[in-house]
């Protein structure tokens, strides 16, 4: 057990959930100049992130990224970056600012090592999150520094569902100068009817008018993929990816939280305790697993997907590659693993892709 798992276990657990997030993402900030150093040190010396991916055009240090949820409003990109994601997305941000949910709506559940989460897209708004990305400094060759940036957008509480369509055009207008990929986010359990702009005919319209209103403002192609439910039913997967297909979009991301609640180690009192909500985490893991497999069977080798979903040690990395995706993020293994998990995570699918290749002095 490592001096984190010690801190987790016997103080953090013991913390509000929601305030812990609060200060520990305040810590990662304040530590920037300090992981910088570390982080440029470990670039130099070989032992970065790691193992290089190309997807979407854009080239990921590592194949492992940080899931949108941990930093709604773009406050800490490149501090969260020096930690060894191989990317970092953002959001969800909705095109008006929102408080989310009452609290408490962040809760965990130890014994599985899962998070319920009824956050409600609780952000600043699209104007605040650009006018914020428009600020980060630019390197040498006129590029933001640090790994690929997503930005998640989602639609407004208060924007009723036949007015999506321009909800979500008006943050593709704002954020899409700023994202390197661009997530439309329609499979939140926490925002009430978005679930139902998963159905296809509904659907269609929302990335059809995204994708225009992202072209409009992009001087060069930004990818757009759409983020999907593991509770969608097989069919309805399937049906979703021929979407993607149809619509030229450049990927999806599998999966979002899920509202299911089987087969938990957690008593049934701290589920309940936990309240609603998605749940994130190993339970997720294994739909999340065959989602990936679904779509990939669906989609052909092209579009990217980039599981999520229970994704904790580098055998849950490797096996979600293995079913097809292309990039990995996470959110809950973050939580539960601490500041140097995604690093080990890289590096290890980086060493076993080198063996792989028979180069053995890689990611050394």
């Amino acid at each position: 057990m490592t001096l984190y798992h010690r801190l987790f276990d016997r103080v953090l657990v013991r913390t509000d959930a929601e305030r812990a997030h609060g200060a520990a993402f305040t810590a990662i900030r304040r530590a920037r100049p300090v992981t910088h150093a570390l982080h440029a040190g470990a670039g130099r010396l070989g032992r970065g992130a790691g193992g290089e991916v190309e997807a979407m055009g854009l080239v990921f240090p590592g194949v492992l990224g940080l899931a949108a949820g941990f930093d709604k409003n773009g406050v800490g990109i490149d501090a969260l970056a020096n930690l060894g994601f191989g990317s970092v997305e953002i959001g969800t941000v909705t095109a008006q600012p929102q408080p989310g949910n009452p609290k408490p709506r962040l809760a965990r559940l130890p014994a599985d090592r899962a998070i319920v989460n009824r956050m409600g897209f609780n952000n600043e708004g699209a104007v605040a999150v650009a006018r914020r990305l428009a600020e980060r400094r630019l390197d040498r060759t006129g590029r933001r520094s640090g790994v690929p940036l997503g930005v998640n957008i989602g639609k407004t509480k208060v924007v009723p569902e036949d007015e999506a369509v321009a909800d979500y055009e008006t943050s593709a207008g704002l954020l899409t100068p700023y994202a390197d990929y661009l997530v439309v986010n329609v499979s939140s359990p926490n925002t009430p009817g978005l679930r139902h702009l998963q159905a296809v005919e509904r659907l269609e319209p929302l990335l059809r008018a995204v994708r225009h209103r992202a072209d409009d403002v992009a001087n060069s192609h930004v990818p757009l993929l759409v983020k999907i439910a593991p509770d969608l039913a097989d069919e309805d997967v399937l049906a979703v990816a021929g979407l993607v297909v149809a619509v030229g979009l450049d990927g999806v991301v599998a999966t979002n939280t899920t509202i299911a609640r089987e087969g938990l180690a957690s008593p049934a009192a701290a589920v309940e305790a936990a309240g609603g909500g998605g749940l994130s985490g190993p339970p997720l893991r294994e739909r999340a697993h065959e989602v990936t497999r679904l779509l990939r069977g669906r989609l052909g080798p092209e579009p990217t997907i980039i599981g999520v979903g229970g994704i904790v040690t580098v055998e849950d990395a490797l096996a979600r590659l293995d079913a097809g995706a292309d990039l990995l993020q996470g959110y809950t293994g973050f939580v539960y693993e601490g500041p140097g998990w995604a690093r080990r995570v890289n590096r290890g699918v980086a060493r076993h892709r080198a063996r792989d290749r028979g180069d053995d002095g890689a990611a050394a």
